[in-house]
């Protein structure tokens, strides 16, 4: 199995957020893997109970179980939650290059702004919010995730959002209270090539937040100023899809 590439969304989303990148790679070549993690391939509403206190080792560990059985290792590459837990994954042995999208940072990383914590305001004001499943209203995804997409595609896309877990919201945005370390990431664990892609206009983890955790773990960074969170589809999304293609086959 030549060149495969293992495609790892983020909060609210599913393996069908990827359908742009997948036919980009297959037209060059690549075989994609795009799972859904787990309880994401479930209706909207209502949420699984259990979802709530899943972690992001649970969803790593997952993949692992996931990319063991392939026949090569393969490249990881992974949208916002989804590129801390391709880090992660990274930190296993499990990537020969990961390219990280508007990644949700580890634990070394300071990644509070105004416009992240207000992203989350409304589902943390909940008490038990660490435990019970989430998902953004449609208002919230408009500002937050798709500030720089198409009003009526982003309506759709949000449409298609499921819930996702507190347990690991917990854990990126409060990580010196968990007491299980879920999102601490060892560089030095790390010997796969890693490109971080930050997006000027991300609300969600703002540019400094990506170049700052890149510069952490001594990796490759690029910057598209006109971007938000949403790199999957947005407007311009192919040059950062083809960018991350190029600089995949040129290190693998």
């Amino acid at each position: 199995m030549a060149r495969t590439a293992v495609l790892i969304h983020g909060m609210w989303a599913t393996s069908a957020v990827w359908q742009n990148w997948r036919a980009m790679l297959g037209a060059r070549g690549w075989q994609t893997i795009a799972p859904s993690l787990r309880h994401h391939d479930e209706p909207p509403l209502p949420p699984a109970a259990a979802l709530g206190t899943v972690g992001l080792d649970d969803y790593a560990s997952d993949l692992e179980a996931a990319i063991r059985s392939l026949p090569e290792k393969p490249v990881l590459i992974g949208h916002s939650m989804g590129g801390l837990i391709a880090l992660k994954l990274a930190a296993r042995k499990l990537a020969r290059a990961c390219v990280l999208l508007t990644p949700a940072p580890p634990s070394s990383v300071f990644a509070a702004r105004p416009s992240n914590l207000l992203a989350f305001a409304r589902i943390q004001s909940r008490w038990g919010w660490w435990r019970t499943p989430h998902r953004a209203t449609l208002p919230e995804a408009l500002r937050d995730t798709f500030n720089t997409t198409d009003t009526a595609v982003a309506t759709a896309l949000h449409g298609a959002f499921v819930h996702d877990s507190g347990r690991a919201l917990f854990e990126i945005a409060l990580p010196w209270l968990d007491r299980g370390r879920a999102a601490t990431v060892d560089p030095a664990a790390i010997d796969a090539p890693l490109l971080f892609v930050a997006a000027g206009r991300d609300r969600l983890t703002p540019p400094d937040v990506v170049q700052r955790t890149a510069r952490r773990f001594a990796s490759d960074c690029r910057l598209y100023p006109g971007q938000g969170h949403w790199v999957l589809g947005q407007p311009g999304w192919q040059d950062i899809a083809r960018d991350a293609a190029d600089w995949l086959e040129a290190r693998t």
